[in-house]
């Protein structure tokens, strides 16, 4: 997937049979490091290059990295047949986030973390939040984070973390089923 703005110019690519090998560059190392966190533990090979307008700050960078992350997600799963659907609940030293995803087909989201500081990095935790929401947006996905904590860098790192433990199995196939009574998703 490519993304084209005037504030970024964003590549990616998922292989959600390839478990490692990612390799992503934003121009902002913490969320170069979250986004590596929600790859590895959901088990899936992300190839991101983001060209954004730092120099004004991280705010269209994190956002359309999320909104292209999610399209490309979601244009991997295809029909979404065969998938688990749903996916956690992460502990990460004193901090405790609880993730539960949907592959529903219906974007919605719900957030709920008080962080004790406001950067970590050269990452305002107000994009957190956001960087989920547009995330939910484009995967269409029903997406809902908790986290309680201390420290603001495991807080944050546990949610990336528990994002991507959510999506392992709720990206895995087994089979060619619709995950629906319905027979349809969305």
């Amino acid at each position: 997937m490519q993304r084209h703005t005037n504030e970024t110019r964003i590549e990616v690519e998922v292989d959600l049979d390839a478990g490692s090998g990612s390799q992503i560059s934003t121009g902002i190392g913490f969320f170069d490091h979250m986004l590596d966190q929600i790859a590895a533990h959901g088990g899936f090979r992300l190839l991101l290059s983001c060209e954004g307008d730092l120099e004004i700050d991280e705010h269209h960078t994190v956002e359309d990295c999320a909104l292209a992350l999610g399209q490309a997600l979601d244009k991997a799963l295809g029909e979404r047949r065969g998938i688990g659907r749903y996916g956690f609940v992460l502990p990460m030293d004193e901090s405790l986030a609880e993730v539960a995803i949907d592959l529903s087909g219906r974007p919605a989201f719900a957030f709920d973390a008080d962080f004790p500081r406001d950067r970590v990095g050269g990452m305002s935790t107000e994009m957190v939040q956001h960087f989920f929401a547009s995330l939910s947006q484009s995967l269409r996905c029903a997406l809902h984070l908790k986290v309680r904590g201390e420290n603001t860098h495991h807080m944050v790192e546990a949610l990336f973390k528990g994002a991507g433990r959510a999506l392992h199995p709720a990206l895995a196939r087994q089979g060619t089923e619709l995950p629906s009574t319905k027979g349809v998703l969305a």
